[in-house]
């Protein structure tokens, strides 16, 4: 339970508020590059700030404040030119950084072009993704976190936008025990009601029902502490309350401020899950999926990072929740626009949540005094080509997926499981079932 104050602290992204400043630190995802090249000009709106993304002619991205300073007019209606933006009303265009580089209607000699600039803000892509920096200078480094930098791989990018609040997306993260009824048992009510339980759930060690299910058995205790880029968190299971063995299981990584990685190492199937803030009440919600080559297999070449919005309910707007990230995200909007912390009734598989909220509140304190909180880089000459937000080890049996590269539900694509998740709507799936069945095909034939 928190003080209103302290909901306040961890929920508001506004402009000068100790959240909002906070997030400003970081580079932020805001849209798939394939998708500014289909639509060339953008409204955005980004923790609170509505805001024009555009591509010129010639491909450099902008990003920039929604109204001309000429006559206010909305920039959204804007066209791109080979240099900038140009306002529809009267022509005036804008560089990517704000900079009024035209006034075609002005006189040739009038300098006041020299005296207009829009506010912006700048713009890098990686991995697919536009990234904008939204804080004070200097500008950090954007980091190369793994996933959007790996060698050999596929990927995919879904979007949902989501009528919450960004923490409830992103607290479920410090929440491993749920998996056990809103992916399991809940899932399993789901699919008896629909007449598909036998039919989706008949190899019982792929299906994430019935593994979801298994994890409730034997918990002794959830642990959690920091990381060098954010937290790790997981069970611990006792054989003597009903586990298989006593042993621990590590969560998914947890990259600080708002990012959440799945799967881990020697597993084809990876995935970011980046909880943006659009403002206080709404969440850009990306669902990052890098299928790796692995064993020698090759993941094939993707001249662009295709991209697809994830539905959560159907054509007669009835709640979809034959999925696991639908299932989430009922779950979070199911929270209110701003779940209300003052009246909640916190019981011990809630520890990472604590400590996920100590963690936060602790770095808006040193970005209040004027300090740079974990994960910002400055230093270009020992920033590395990649970064593992978390623990690399195919040695290490407690990751979450190690055990084999084809172990689980979120490796068997070929094997008719990728409809218990969302990635089932991307438009990469083809290639990604072709690759997890070459890679299944590589490894029998290693057994034999």
């Amino acid at each position: 339970m928190l003080t209103a104050e302290a909901n306040e602290r961890l929920t508001r992204v506004g402009p000068g508020t100790p959240m909002g400043d906070l997030m400003r630190r970081y580079w932020i995802p805001v849209r798939p590059l394939v998708e500014l090249k289909e639509e060339e000009v953008m409204p955005i709106r980004i923790l609170g700030e509505d805001l024009v993304l555009f591509i010129t002619k010639k491909g450099d991205l902008g990003l920039i404040g929604e109204r001309c300073p000429h006559r206010m007019t909305l920039m959204k209606y804007g066209f791109p030119d080979e240099d900038g933006l140009r306002c529809c009303y009267h022509g005036w265009m804008f560089a990517p950084d704000g900079q009024c580089i035209d006034t075609p209607l002005e006189s040739p000699t009038n300098k006041l072009k020299d005296q207009v600039k829009i506010g912006s803000y700048p713009v890098q892509e990686m991995g697919g993704l536009v990234w904008t920096y939204m804080g004070p200078q200097p500008v950090p480094l954007l980091p190369p976190w793994d996933l959007f930098v790996m060698p050999n791989a596929i990927r995919q990018i879904g979007i949902s936008h989501l009528a919450c609040n960004w923490l409830q997306c992103h607290e479920n993260t410090g929440d491993p025990a749920h998996s056990v009824y809103l992916h399991g048992y809940n899932f399993k009510y789901i699919l008896e009601k629909k007449g598909e339980l036998e039919e989706r759930t008949k190899d019982r060690q792929m299906s994430t029902l019935h593994s979801r299910i298994d994890m409730g058995r034997g918990i002794e205790s959830l642990y959690a502490h920091e990381t060098q880029y954010g937290m790790e968190k997981g069970i611990n299971y006792s054989k003597a309350l009903g586990a298989d063995k006593d042993r621990q299981s590590r969560h998914s990584t947890v990259i600080f401020p708002f990012f959440t990685q799945t799967g881990g190492p020697g597993q084809v199937r990876q995935e970011f899950q980046i909880r943006v803030p659009i403002d206080d009440t709404n969440t850009y919600h990306i669902a990052y999926g890098c299928y790796m080559g692995l064993g020698g297999v090759e993941a094939g070449e993707q001249e662009s990072v295709p991209y697809y919005d994830i539905p959560i309910y159907d054509e007669d707007g009835s709640p979809i929740w034959d999925f696991v990230l639908a299932q989430d995200s009922h779950a979070w909007v199911g929270q209110g626009d701003i779940m209300d912390r003052t009246v909640e009734h916190l019981g011990r598989t809630d520890l990472p949540i604590v400590f996920m909220r100590r963690q936060f509140e602790e770095q808006m304190l040193i970005v209040e005094d004027g300090g740079d909180p974990k994960n910002v880089f400055r230093d270009s000459s020992s920033m590395p080509d990649l970064i593992h937000g978390g623990i690399w080890d195919e040695s290490n049996s407690s990751v979450t997926g190690a055990g084999g590269a084809v172990s689980s539900f979120r490796s068997a694509y070929h094997k008719g499981y990728g409809i218990d998740d969302a990635d089932r709507y991307g438009p990469a799936m083809p290639e990604i079932i072709d690759l997890m069945q070459r890679i299944d095909d590589h490894l029998t034939a290693d057994e034999v």
